[in-house]
């Protein structure tokens, strides 16, 4: 099985400035470049943008404080549900065999706050010829109720756990910018970057551009950041925007 895990950011397929608000021209695009694209196995994960994160923000929930509110997880999933079918109904519009995945109902965190995604139900979905689609969630965390599970920690543990070739960050900027706003080609370490995210551990916290480079460094797979122009070129096998590979193996 050659794995290929997508990362579609919540910025890039909904508008955050607006509660619960869809960005379907772009969200349009990114699924035309799907359909087009020939794929082996493909998981895709989006971000919560305006639906998610509104609510979350409402509640007080975040990555870190939780709740046992009942509100709050109904509302914070429910928005994350509807906006994940808003997903899959245009991937079904273009023919793809798209299937939900609710983290709220398969992973955990455990006191120390260490995330449990089982995988098995995603591999079986994958052998029969399914795009499953994972999507930022509340999940049931020991000692806080729930917390939220980012789109970014999702794509981590899928592929770790199943081993994926490539993994890909649909962002709405080309690639991680540097002091000049011009587009790193090649991350292989995150001292070398390090200026310019910057360290500030609420930046990892919220889940920002540092906290994804830390992340794809230590997955032993070439990881790719870019903008929706960029899909099919990835999907093809290219690797557009910033390439972060701490193996600093050179592609060709």
């Amino acid at each position: 099985m050659s794995l290929t895990v997508l990362k579609l950011g919540g910025s890039v397929i909904t508008d955050k400035d607006r509660a619960d608000t869809l960005d379907d021209e772009t969200l349009g695009r990114v699924a035309d470049a799907i359909g087009d694209a020939s794929v082996d196995d493909l998981v895709l994960v989006h971000g919560g943008g305006s639906f998610g994160h509104h609510h979350a923000s409402e509640h007080g929930v975040s990555k870190t404080t939780g709740s046992s509110d009942i509100d709050a997880v109904t509302d914070i999933h429910g928005a994350m549900k509807t906006l994940n079918n808003f997903v899959l109904s245009r991937l079904h519009d273009r023919e793809i065999s798209a299937v939900p995945v609710h983290p709220f109902s398969a992973a955990v965190r455990d006191a120390t706050a260490s995330l449990t995604l089982p995988t098995g139900q995603i591999e079986t979905m994958l052998e029969e010829g399914f795009v499953p689609v994972l999507h930022g969630d509340v999940v049931a965390h020991e000692g806080e109720g729930v917390t939220v599970v980012s789109g970014d920690e999702l794509v981590v543990s899928v592929a770790r756990h199943l081993d994926a070739d490539r993994v890909g960050f649909c962002s709405t900027v080309p690639g991680v910018l540097d002091e000049n706003d011009e587009v790193i080609p090649e991350i292989t370490t995150y001292e070398a970057v390090a200026d310019v995210l910057g360290e500030s551990e609420s930046t990892d916290v919220t889940g920002g551009m540092a906290g994804k480079v830390r992340s794809l460094l230590e997955l032993g797979a070439p990881a790719s950041i870019f903008s929706p122009d960029d899909v099919s070129s990835f999907l093809d096998g290219e690797t557009p925007g910033t390439r972060i590979d701490a193996t600093g193996e050179q592609t060709d």
